[in-house]
């Protein structure tokens, strides 16, 4: 389907998709309508068969969030804000943590609050050196939403969620990564690139064994030790029956580098 709010590509060679935020005057903030394009292009990526996904935004801003312009403030009939979140940014969510593929932001620009956290969601975080994140909730009387009070804390600590939160402060690519909030920083200019070149390797790695290592360290959060040698018992007995398993086996014994296709 054509799409207005945002831009996709699909490199059938390498199997890496890229979605691009593409409102960049408004500096790719949310209305209704980029949410509907942005969960038709998932869908498309999805059946295309990618093994890796970058989401990146056009222009100087990653995500500004939602735009406050696509809402309704009139006394009486003012946006629910519940409804907003039920409808758009919770299945927003919850599909890219659970898409069959490692997915990277690539932050190039300012990443504020919903903006933010849909950062956050991601498998991996690229920033620009440029780039910031910011929690900006409290500038209008809201809470942090998108998953931002449960990523936060996960990935900086408590002290550290608290202080981002509460202040509204602005938190540089470079702080970010040394608090483990993003995996590297790299130059404005070579981001992409630097995107790119990890998006194809995550590619070529085995993909099933990437989704459940993501599925593994996500329920340590919450298990037991037993529950999580279970956990690691059964998702190895699945992966042992896998072609790419088979693959890595036979690649170690020839010693040479293995050919794997994600199944």
């Amino acid at each position: 389907m054509p799409f207005e709010s945002i831009r996709v590509d699909i490199d059938t060679s390498t199997r890496v998709a890229t979605i691009t935020l593409n409102r960049p005057d408004k500096l790719n903030s949310f209305t209704r309508a980029m949410h509907r394009e942005l969960a038709a292009a998932l869908d498309e990526v999805e059946k295309a068969g990618s093994r890796a996904l970058v989401l990146t935004g056009a222009g100087r801003g990653f995500c500004a969030g939602q735009d406050l312009a696509d809402l309704d403030f009139t006394p009486g009939a003012m946006t629910d804000l519940g409804e907003l979140i039920d409808a758009y940014f919770n299945p927003l969510v919850r599909r890219l943590q659970a898409l069959p593929m490692p997915v990277i932001a690539a932050v190039n620009g300012t990443a504020a609050g919903a903006g933010a956290n849909l950062a956050l969601a991601c498998d991996l975080v690229l920033a620009a050196r440029s780039a910031s994140f910011i929690q900006a909730f409290v500038k209008i009387g809201l809470v942090p939403d998108s998953g931002g009070t449960w990523f936060l804390p996960k990935r900086v600590g408590m002290a550290r969620a608290l202080g981002l939160a509460m202040t509204g402060d602005k938190l540089s690519a470079e702080k970010a990564e040394s608090w483990g909030l993003v995996w590297q920083v790299a130059d404005d200019a070579e981001l992409a690139t630097t995107a790119a070149a990890l998006a194809a390797q995550l590619a070529k790695q085995p993909t099933r064994a990437i989704v459940a290592t993501r599925e593994a360290l996500r329920a340590s959060a919450t298990n037991t030790l037993d529950q999580q040698l279970d956990l690691e018992r059964d998702l190895q007995r699945d992966l042992g029956n896998s072609h790419d398993y088979a693959e890595g086996v036979q690649a170690f014994i020839e010693k040479r580098a293995p050919r794997f296709e994600g199944r």
